[in-house]
């Protein structure tokens, strides 16, 4: 995802600027800026947004050993452990998701996608053997997550492996806006590895443009969105991959079979009010590709589009966004 350049501060002849923050976190960048009046500092914007991503890694990081995440992935078998109440709610998002997806989107993967390469172990050069697989499989399955809303906790049947990479990033997004709004920074754009929510309108009344994710190489003028109260997150087959005996690995791991997709869509992009849904939608319509994808956007009112090698396809809701 692309956002039009933008310098760093930008005065405003009413007073108003546009205020640019960067930092890292959740291995990757993220990037605020915000409409504020021209004495606003950056200081206390910065620290509300650090302290936002700080708590995402402390309840939903696999690479945080400390995390909550961590804590119920080590949990003996038959241990009902507490969950923070944003990483509760995710769960139950992802769960939900992956009834109506038929196990596209499934938040237990995280041993196979460890196996894989794509996980806090680290990369991999050769892909793994069959019964490997096999047995990373037997460890999952989003059936065997039960949660319980009384507690807000969840029940480890043992070896179950959460892994929240799908959707975690979205869902720091809409804390990120959500932290702003209550900040009284009404107009924003928060992105967090490529994942974005705008809210409000710049200082010249313009909203937030964001240009759409284009196929490495592909040349052309771009398409551009405007985040006025919306979110939209990408899934690129070609971002994260590795190669073995002439055949690409991609890291979007089908749950239904513990195996890379063979052919994925070059990428997914979700329109939604929410990021968080944004981010889990366009992994589960990756998986579920093109035809079955697009049938699930049309079903469910879900604005997408299916970047492939052929072009572009496109639901009636995301068609209509753009009109």
């Amino acid at each position: 995802m692309l956002v039009p350049p933008l310098d760093a501060v930008r005065p405003r002849p009413d007073g108003e600027r546009v205020l640019a923050l960067a930092g890292r976190s959740m291995g990757t960048k993220w990037q605020v800026r915000v409409s504020a009046p021209a004495a606003t500092g950056p200081g206390r914007i910065r620290q509300r947004v650090e302290a936002v991503l700080a708590r995402v890694v402390a309840e939903a990081s696999g690479w945080e050993p400390t995390s909550a995440l961590s804590a119920f992935n080590r949990a003996p078998a038959g241990m009902l452990v507490a969950l923070p109440a944003g990483l509760y709610g995710v769960l139950e998002h992802a769960l939900a998701l992956a009834r109506a997806t038929d196990g596209a989107c499934d938040p237990t993967l995280a041993p196979v996608i460890d196996l894989w390469g794509f996980g806090p172990p680290g990369p991999r050069r050769t892909p793994p053997s069959e019964d490997e697989v096999a047995a990373a499989r037997a460890r999952t399955g989003w059936r065997r997550l039960l949660l319980d809303r009384e507690r807000g906790a969840a029940l480890q049947p043992g070896g179950l492996g959460l892994d929240l990479c799908g959707i975690a990033k979205g869902w720091a997004v809409d804390l990120v806006s959500a932290e702003l709004s209550a900040a009284g920074i009404g107009a924003h754009l928060v992105e967090i590895g490529g994942e974005l929510r705008g809210e409000g309108v710049k200082p010249d009344g313009q909203p937030w443009w964001v240009a759409l994710e284009r196929a490495p190489g592909e040349a052309g003028p771009e398409t551009l969105v405007a985040l006025h109260g919306l979110a939209i997150a990408t899934s690129g087959s070609y971002r994260r991959c590795f190669e073995a005996g002439g055949r690409r690995f991609a890291h979007t791991i089908d749950p239904r079979t513990g195996q890379p997709l063979a052919d994925p869509p070059l990428a997914v992009t979700v329109l939604h009010r929410n990021c968080m849904a944004a981010d889990a939608l366009a992994t589960a319509l990756t998986v579920l590709g093109p035809e079955a994808g697009l049938e699930h956007a049309r079903r469910h009112g879900l604005a997408a589009r299916f970047l492939i090698a052929a072009g572009e396809r496109t639901s009636p809701a995301f068609d209509a966004l753009l009109d």
